[in-house]
């Protein structure tokens, strides 16, 4: 599942390049609703991995797992990105004016670029800012955990507190901003990942209470997938379609939980889910080079629109980039930064939860 949504989000800003069909339009452009998936299924799956005990896990070693999940293929892109904005004027590249500043380049690297009201976008790496959102979810889990550890018994309250806290913050970044809460994003979009979070840390302990039969669940997983789907094609409020996201990831779980079987456990996609973070980061920096190479290269106009034979060419690159880094940089990276800052513990649990951290995929 975390492939197709890296890739939705991937294939949103490629169209943007693209005269899509009419009929492929409204699919594509809500594939950056990904972003909210993923926000729910990272508190699902790390209530998972972190919040099986009594008692949350030990917050040092936390972060220091979390760190080490998310920021090697981060640094190594953005470095990447230096590179590549330093060298622009030596190959006759042109940029604006401000559009890479030294600022913007050091909240992207401290991952705060999403913490503050901002007027302009953080462009070193724009997809980055849902990782600043994701890393002020892993500073506040000790807040998520004292929650979801009282009410693990009433998942529903977990979700209505999730619903208000989501409507109160949504009102808020309404009249500030004239948007809804899922176009938060370079500007406080912290507000979008507070509740999202929690309602997949809800919609875990709902799960945890129920078992379905192979049916009931291929036919609830089926449904959900249908009208989430359904939603996006047909250009539905984009607060509906988040909504309609968690009993999309619970109907899967639900699913996996039954123990059916479905073409997401094959080893491609296994492999694809992994690497989903490295292609969801690096797409962005293939897509600003080969646009840039291609107008210098044969006098192209800067708007100009790819035919589908470029974008599938460029697709094939993203996606063979996104799984080199994650090979050579997200692997060795973690192992590196897992040894300098969370050796192993003598508490079994604490093991448990270290071998298994590097799940909760962030976006």
């Amino acid at each position: 599942m975390r492939f197709f949504l890296a890739l939705g989000v991937v294939l949103f800003h490629f169209q943007l390049y693209w005269t899509l069909p009419p009929e492929a339009a409204g699919l594509l452009n809500r594939a950056r609703l990904g972003v909210d998936v993923f926000f729910i299924l990272s508190g699902f799956i790390l209530t998972h991995v972190y919040l099986q005990g009594e008692r949350p896990p030990d917050y040092r070693r936390f972060l220091a797992a979390r760190f080490a999940r998310i920021y090697p293929a981060h640094l190594f892109i953005l470095l990447a990105m230096l590179g590549l904005v330093l060298a622009g004027p030596v190959f006759g590249i042109g940029l604006e004016p401000g559009r890479f500043n030294p600022g913007d380049f050091v909240q992207t690297l401290l991952l705060v670029q999403a913490w503050f009201p901002r007027d302009t976008l953080a462009l070193w790496n724009g997809p980055a800012w849902s990782l600043s959102a994701e890393w002020f979810a892993y500073l506040a889990f000790p807040a998520f955990a004292w929650i979801a550890i009282r009410l693990r018994r009433r998942p529903w309250v977990i979700i209505g507190l999730a619903t208000a806290a989501f409507i109160f913050l949504d009102a808020i970044y309404q009249a500030w901003s004239g948007k809804v809460l899922p176009r938060a994003e370079d500007s406080m979009g912290i507000l979008r990942i507070i509740p999202e979070f929690l309602f997949g840390i809800g919609l875990y302990y709902l799960g945890q209470g129920w078992t379905w039969s192979r049916s009931v669940a291929a036919v609830i997983a089926l449904s959900s997938t249908m009208v989430l789907l359904a939603l996006m094609q047909t250009g539905a409020d984009d607060r509906l379609i988040v909504l309609a996201a968690g009993p999309f990831i619970l109907s899967l779980a639900m699913l996996a939980k039954s123990g059916v079987r479905t073409v997401l456990s094959h080893p491609a996609l296994l492999f694809g889910g992994e690497a989903s973070f490295a292609l969801y980061l690096v797409h962005i920096p293939i897509l600003m080079v080969w646009r840039n190479a291609a107008q210098a290269l044969f006098d192209l106009p800067g708007d100009y629109r790819m035919q589908l034979a470029e974008l599938a060419a460029m697709l094939v690159l993203t996606l063979v980039a996104a799984a080199a880094i994650h090979v050579l940089v997200e692997r060795p990276g973690r192992r590196v930064l897992r040894g300098m800052f969370a050796p192993m513990s003598s508490d079994p649990s604490e093991a448990r939860r270290s071998v298994h951290s590097d799940q909760g995929e962030p976006l």
